[in-house]
């Protein structure tokens, strides 16, 4: 019975996960890598809970791949450091692939799973409520995530003026410092930008 029980608990925990990707307009194959339900459950699961309650587009064709959207405007620069600060707090943030054994390296991807995949979750949530008109995507999160592990286009780095988190592209050659740092904002409020603060600083 025990089995059973913890079998059917797996089995819930999986289909709420799913729910959740499905809410955040996460592709079909982004749900099934980290939950291990069929394309056909999938489907099922959207036509029967939200199809006729809260309808959700479903994203169509290839997951985003491009690193250089996390380091496009200063804007994107600053929401991406924040989300990756939510992730570093709920524990959502996987080690670079150099502290994984080869294997894992060489696949460069994030280990999918339940327990991270509500981690995952928590932190898009929590930028999405407090970022308003928030840029980044649950699906370029995803690969954001993936891309950090990997470490060969993206990397976490400290600004030299403050010393909060960013993420920098691997290969660039400039200083590491932040957009406000850059053109001598560091220490003001966010308010006026519509968002919450610097990462690592009090608004």
């Amino acid at each position: 019975m025990r089995v059973s029980d913890d079998r059917y608990s797996r089995d819930r925990l999986r289909l709420d996960l799913a729910l959740r990707f499905i809410r955040h307009e996460a592709r079909t194959r982004t749900i099934r890598a980290w939950t291990g339900l069929t394309d056909d459950r999938i489907r099922k699961l959207y036509r029967s809970y939200l199809v006729h309650a809260i309808p959700v587009p479903r994203p169509r064709g290839k997951s985003p791949q491009q690193a250089a959207f996390f380091t496009r405007s200063p804007r994107v620069q600053e929401e991406t450091a924040f989300l990756a600060s939510l992730c570093c707090l709920l524990g959502a943030l996987p080690q670079p692939a150099a502290r994984e054994p080869a294997r894992a390296a060489q696949r460069g991807s994030v280990e999918p799973g339940v327990a991270l995949g509500e981690r995952v979750c928590q932190a898009f949530e929590a930028y999405r409520l407090i970022v308003p008109g928030a840029r980044i995507s649950f699906e370029h999160l995803i690969f954001l995530l993936t891309a950090l592990k990997r470490g060969d286009e993206l990397k976490l780095a400290a600004c030299r003026g403050c010393r909060a988190l960013m993420v920098v592209d691997r290969l660039a050659t400039r200083d590491t410092c932040c957009p406000y740092c850059a053109t001598g904002l560091a220490g003001r409020s966010f308010a006026g930008r519509g968002v919450a603060g610097p990462v690592g600083q009090p608004p």
